[in-house]
């Protein structure tokens, strides 16, 4: 079975389900120039340890509900479903390995794909044909606990399985409501100073800078008041393997504020 990349991806406003940008775009044709995996691993920034009581958990169920954890969008959005079946077999195994690894994890029997997962989900994979299992990350950990937690998920590309993380390489949403800017506003320098950099770091296989881009990059902190959108990118690099590989897939911004990069690792 050929090897998979792990992903991470920008998801943006839920909006971009159906307001068209280059970011949208890229997705819908993703699916299309990756093998096609037997099961995908989706790690959003929307599924979070540190709101469940410090408990980590991967999602076990046969048939993953859509949840909609936004508020004041359409109701075109809230009328949206992804169907993909779950994996429970999967779920054991993640379980498993991470547990191995000294990382605790139990499996969630009921929860579902938020709109990290299946927002790019849909537009990558519309037939919502193939399983995907969900895993949380945690807020209040490390970007190494995070680095990880991915490296010891690598083995699953070999078996078929798709690792994404699912986040934001930019998430300023105070910044963001302040502005309204439209859709197709220019990107300021310091958005897109903090990407430029991250870029760079990627190039030179830095880690390390990129573990701490929050602290080290121009705008760190501006473009991630909170870490959440920004771990699921730490994940995807550790579950890449080694020697480290990055490749920037794509880059834009919408409303200006919000990066959409898309990163492959492995």
């Amino acid at each position: 079975m050929r090897r998979l990349p792990s992903l991470f991806v920008s998801h943006g406003s839920p909006m971009m389900a159906l307001e068209p940008s280059p970011a949208r775009d890229f997705l819908a044709g993703l699916g299309a120039v990756l093998a096609r995996p037997r099961a995908i691993l989706m790690v959003s920034a929307h599924h979070d340890a540190a709101y469940q009581g410090g408990r980590a958990t991967v999602t076990a169920s046969l048939a993953p509900p859509t949840i909609h954890d936004f508020g004041a969008f359409p109701d075109e959005l809230f009328a949206m479903r992804y169907p993909a079946p779950g994996d429970p077999a999967l779920a054991v195994r993640i379980v498993a390995l991470l547990g191995a690894h000294g990382l605790s994890v139990t499996a969630d029997p009921d929860r579902g794909l938020d709109h990290g997962a299946w927002v790019p989900l849909s537009l990558a994979y519309p037939d919502a044909d193939i399983p995907v299992v969900q895993l949380s990350i945690a807020s209040n950990a490390s970007p190494e606990w995070h680095f990880a937690l991915g490296q010891a998920l690598a083995h699953l590309r070999d078996e078929g399985v798709l690792i994404v993380g699912s986040g934001s390489i930019t998430h300023n949403l105070r910044a963001l409501f302040s502005a309204r800017p439209p859709i197709d506003a220019p990107a300021p320098a310091w958005v897109t100073d903090f990407t430029d950099w991250i870029a760079d770091r990627m190039a030179a296989s830095a880690i390390d800078d990129v573990l701490h881009a929050v602290e080290r990059a121009p705008h760190g902190q501006e473009n991630h008041p909170t870490m959440d959108h920004i771990l699921p990118l730490f994940v995807a690099m550790g579950a890449g393997g080694a020697p480290f590989a990055a490749e920037r897939l794509h880059a834009s911004t919408t409303y200006g504020l919000l990066g959409m990069d898309v990163y492959s690792f492995g």
